[in-house]
Parts: C-alpha cells; structure tokens; sequence
C-alpha cells in the first residue's frame, strides 16, 4: 500500500509538472502565433498558384523587403536632406550630386540589360549587389545623419541609383519565372503590389524608429536590405540562365523606322518588339518622367509652401500616401482587366492624367495637389501593366526577357530626367505643375494615333491567362 501511495504521489506531481509545462508551452504558442501565423500567411499568399514552385513567391517576398528598405532610408532622409538647410542651398546640392551620381546611370543604363543577360549568375548577383551596396550607403548616411557631413548627398543619390538597377533587373526577371497559365499582368501586378503593401507596413515603424534617433531608420533599412541580398541568391537558378533568350530591338520593324511615316507592320520581327510596344512605351516614359518630376518638385516646394494649416513634413506625407493609394488602386484594377484592350487603357489613362496635370496647375490648391498625385500613381501603375499585357502579346519570346530589361532601363531614365527638371524648376506651383502637364502632353500626342490605329489594326489580342 505505502509504495503504492508513493506511486500515486509521484504520479501527481509528475502530472502537475506536466500541466505546468503544457501551459507554458500554450502560452509561448499563444506569443508566438502573431508572428509564425502572420509569417505562414504571407507565404500562402505569395506561393498561391504555382508561385512557389516557380519561384515567383521568393522574388514577391523580395520585392517586399526591397520597398520596406526603401521607405525606411525615405524617413530617415525627410528630416535631413530636406530640411535641414536652406532650400537653395539644398536645391543646388541635390542638383550637383544628381549630375554626379544619376548621369553616369543614365549613360551606362541602356547597356545594364543586355550586360545582365549573357553575365552568368548575372541577374541574382546584381539584385543583391544593389540590396548590398543600399546596406553600406545606409550606413555611411546613418553617419552623415550625426556630422551633418556632405557626403550625405551622393549616398542618398546613390541609394536611388541602386533602387533603380534593382528595378531594370528585377523587371527582365519577372518573365523566367511564371508559372503555367500565369499572365505577366498578373505576375506584376502581385509583385508591384506586394512592395505597395510592405512599404505602408515599414512607414509607420521607420517613424517610430525616427522618434528614437535620426540614424536608427537606417539601422533598419541596413537590416532589411543585408536580408534582401541573402534572399537574392535563393532565387531559383533559371533567372540567370540565358537559355532561349536574344536580345530585343525596341523598334517597331526590322528597318527601325519611326516616326507618324512608320507603316503598321503585320508582324513585328523576330527581334523587334511592334509598333503597339513602342507607342506603348512613349506613353509610359512620359508618365515616369511626371513621377520623377513630382517627386523632387513637390518636395521643395511643400518645404517653402506647405499645404494648408500642415507643416512640410505632413504636407509630404498626405502627397506620398495619395500617390501609394492610387498606386495600388491602378495595380489592382490592371490585374482585374488584365489584357483587355491595353492600347485603349495606356491612351485613356495618360489622358486623364494629363487632364488632372492641367487642373492642378491651373486652379492648384492642397486638394488638387493631393488628386494629383493619386492621378498620376493610379495612371502609371495601370499603364505599365498595361504595356507588360502588350509585351506578353506581341514581342516573340525569344527576346520577352530583354524587352523587359529595355523597357524598364528607358523608363527609368525618364524618370531621372523628370527629376532633374523638378529640381531647378522655380517653386511656383501652377508653373510646375504645367510644366509637369506638358511632359505629359507631348507623350500622349505623340502616341495616342499609333496607339489607336494599332488597337484597330492588329486583330483580336490573344487570350489572356489567368
């Protein structure tokens, strides 16, 4: 009896400690959950339809990471580059290292695609090269942050350089990892949309950082981008291979013609992209061209004249959300109509941003400024699909790959060019904002009959694949 009661004893604490144990387990589940929960979340999402297999899931995982880096250097630099000296002597700072650090981009950039596409390992190693190289800039500006030194500028413009050969590489990677039945719209479109959601994510955390100290932001952006090259080299190995790829022509036919004398081909070459992709993306280039342009306008001229009863700082920020927002409103309804008269969509969108330009700048106000830039978001998210459907439809698949390099290098550099033009523009508000709406205007003319007639004249658009 006594060694059974002994048992029993033992058994009692032996359950006891169990269900101690139980708890605390339940307990670090319960703590623990928020974040593998949310984790598993984000990757079904991502890895939904065959993503996961192709590989597509990990370049949408790290075109999150790419625009959580990016927004954290933006918080950081709010406070600093533009508003910590006189806005001229921050104008003609911002200008020297523009010329110093973009012109070179802008030279070798035509060169970047084609480079990329017969380096091998090319293509992953300079998506990490740029998370890399944006990870050690953060830290020299971290430093700049504290001495007030100058070489704040150029690593600040050189974290733009960066961000911008991520994109012409990430752009010509897109295309190698599709899975079956998947569109280039709807790859895109989850890809834009999943830097969308990250940079809103990271927004509100840089400014809790911010609140901490200047530099802490780019302690995190340093963080987020030492990741991101890590995650690049777990890119399948298909993104490096060249296999089955030439390099694409962005002309229409195969005697390069251009010009309104340029007769519609039947069928554009085996390295030509089409009269519809060029048009297509002259009305893009002129829609960059205005991001880049607002961008760097806005900024100095929200510093000397904020919107009504908001200081700079906020005033920038309802601008930056209002161009997220129409941003993401432009994704989604570009992956909604997916392939569906594209030329139509990219004539009708420039339109109505060209139409939004005018106004703002004619009756500009903080409301107007605000519209104009989720206008001018939504029509360059919409239009870009809209030249991906394109893409997808008339260039030969031999060269899809090198278009898409191509194509995003050209409008990359539009933008560097609006960029530079906001930077020396006077702070007027309605003469930038005309100036902006030229841009604007002389790429929707310029393509709108091309785009027309090539909607009328190349037939029914092959179906689209969902």
């Amino acid at each position: 009896m006594n060694v059974v009661a002994a048992a029993d004893k033992v058994s009692d604490r032996g359950g006891g400690s169990g269900r101690v144990g139980g708890a605390v387990r339940a307990m670090g589940r319960a703590l623990h959950f928020p974040f593998t929960g949310t984790a598993r979340g984000i990757r079904r999402a991502t890895h939904a339809h065959g993503a996961g297999e192709s590989g597509l899931g990990k370049l949408i995982e790290l075109h999150a990471v790419n625009g959580a880096g990016d927004v954290m250097v933006t918080v950081a630099l709010a406070s600093t580059v533009f508003f910590s000296v006189p806005t001229d002597e921050a104008r003609g700072r911002v200008a020297l290292y523009l010329a110093i650090t973009m012109a070179p981009f802008t030279v070798l950039a035509p060169v970047i695609g084609p480079l990329l596409d017969r380096l091998p390992h090319g293509r992953r190693a300079a998506m990490a090269g740029a998370m890399l190289a944006r990870a050690l800039l953060a830290l020299v500006i971290s430093g700049a942050v504290a001495t007030g030194g100058l070489e704040l500028y150029p690593a600040a413009l050189g974290v733009l350089v960066a961000s911008k050969a991520y994109g012409v590489v990430r752009s010509a990677v897109v295309p190698r990892l599709l899975p079956p039945r998947f569109s280039l719209v709807k790859a895109n479109s989850r890809v834009t949309l999943a830097g969308l959601l990250a940079t809103g994510a990271a927004a509100p955390v840089g400014a809790g950082l911010h609140a901490l100290g200047d530099p802490w932001p780019l302690y995190g952006a340093f963080l987020i981008f030492v990741g991101g090259t890590f995650l690049s080299f777990s890119l399948p190995p298909t993104v490096d291979s060249a296999k089955g790829e030439d390099v694409a022509l962005l002309a229409a036919d195969e005697q390069h013609l251009h010009g309104p004398c340029r007769r519609l081909a039947k069928r554009p070459g085996l390295r030509t992209v089409g009269p519809a992709v060029t048009h297509a993306l002259g009305a893009n280039a002129a829609l960059r061209c205005l991001s880049g342009f607002l961008i760097f306008f806005l900024a100095f001229l929200l510093r000397e004249h904020p919107l009504t009863g908001q200081n700079a700082a906020v005033s920038l920020g309802i601008v930056g959300v209002a161009a997220g927002a129409g941003n993401a409103l432009g994704t989604a309804v570009g992956a909604w109509l997916r392939s569906r008269a594209p030329e139509i969509i990219i004539v009708t969108v420039v339109a109505v941003v060209l139409g939004a330009s005018v106004v703002a700048g004619l009756f500009f106000g903080a409301f107007l400024v605000a519209c104009l830039a989720a206008v001018a978001g939504f029509g360059q998210a919409l239009a870009k699909l809209a030249l991906d459907a394109l893409i997808q439809r008339d260039v030969p698949e031999l060269v899809r790959t090198s278009a898409f390099a191509r194509s995003e290098t050209l409008l990359q550099m539009a933008w560097v060019f609006g960029g530079a033009v906001g930077i020396v523009m006077p702070l007027n508000g309605t003469v930038g904002l005309l100036v902006g709406a030229a841009f604007v205007a002389v790429g929707w003319l310029s393509t709108m009959r091309g785009l027309v007639a090539s909607a009328r004249h190349s037939g029914r658009p092959q179906p689209s694949v969902a």
